[in-house]
């Protein structure tokens, strides 16, 4: 089959003009190939087969803006029917729901490994490394880190540091990221953040340096394919849309160097990293977003660097 199964969130969900998963569909029907897309629960395994209803559909023409968005039609696509595939005859399947990686991921990435075609990212990879946490593998070139459920400990954290960001575990998008600082209010908050000490977060030392940005690597199969700078929006601290190009400086370098066998190994093909200050701070997945703005933004072809590198053999 000439076609890239996608599997998404629901597709009304998604903001064209700026989500990753769009801007690789296009891409891939830029290549002259069928894009399809599903959700979640629509995957069944019949007789130890993969199938899927899935939906064909058609990306209307799009242009940048004046920004990191693209100028979309209201109605960004044509639908052109459903039907019911065996996953196998997929030339690629795309693994594209957000996160966090609960139940429902989790399910999903357990059928895809009957896929019997080739999943970016590798479902059994994802598994394996956590974004959140897979950063600790490399505590050297991380800001100290301490993670846990217990705010007592926390509080001797902070303390130690001054300010930290402590976010979920199992957070994303910026969702219950928290700045707390060594003062009166600092047990409650991290009590809070925690659910009385009955969940795990993660806490960094907060880096001022945050507010000249923090660096998007975008790597493909663990090699540096562009770069981006992000800056919180004005009284946030939490990172916003791309607004420059980054430049690539040693401690860069060093860090993708690190990351890069890890990635391969465990087929995790296309992963943002975040970093800070010189320093890594997370690593992402799970859906890796940001090429879809940064192309906008920047008239790069992130998007279209992916795909046409999964199809010219150079990472099949």
């Amino acid at each position: 089959m000439n076609g890239v199964l996608f599997v998404t969130d629901p597709l009304p969900g998604l903001q064209a003009d700026i989500d990753a998963s769009v801007g690789l569909m296009a891409a891939t029907q830029d290549l002259d190939l069928d894009v399809w897309c599903c959700e979640p629960e629509d995957l069944a395994v019949v007789d130890g087969r993969l199938h899927v209803q899935a939906r064909r559909i058609r990306l209307r023409p799009r242009v940048p803006g004046d920004d990191h968005r693209w100028i979309v039609d209201p109605t960004w696509y044509d639908d052109l029917g459903t039907s019911v595939v065996d996953v196998a005859a997929f030339a690629l399947v795309h693994l594209r729901i957000d996160p966090p990686v609960d139940a429902r991921y989790l399910h999903t990435t357990y059928l895809l490994d009957l896929a019997g075609t080739r999943v970016v990212n590798r479902p059994a990879g994802i598994r394996a490394l956590h974004e959140k946490l897979v950063a600790l593998r490399f505590p050297e070139l991380c800001p100290p880190t301490y993670v846990g459920a217990d705010p007592q400990a926390l509080r001797s954290f902070v303390t130690r540091v001054g300010t930290a960001v402590v976010k979920p575990v199992d957070g994303f998008a910026g969702n219950g990221v928290w700045l707390v600082r060594d003062d009166q209010g600092t047990i409650a908050l991290l009590e809070s953040a925690t659910a009385g000490g009955r969940r795990q977060v993660i806490a960094q030392q907060y880096l001022p340096a945050v507010a000249q940005g923090n660096k998007r690597l975008f790597l493909l199969d663990g090699e540096l394919a562009g770069a981006v700078v992000r800056r919180p929006a004005a009284g946030d601290f939490r990172i916003g849309p791309p607004v420059a190009a980054a430049g690539i400086d040693e401690h860069d370098r060093a860090i993708v160097a690190a990351l890069g066998p890890e990635l391969r190994k465990h087929g995790l093909v296309v992963a943002g990293v975040d970093v800070i200050d010189g320093r890594l701070i997370e690593v992402n997945v799970t859906c890796p977003g940001g090429m879809h703005k940064t192309d906008a933004l920047l008239g790069t072809r992130l998007s279209h660097t992916i795909v046409s590198s999964l199809f010219e053999g150079a990472l099949l």
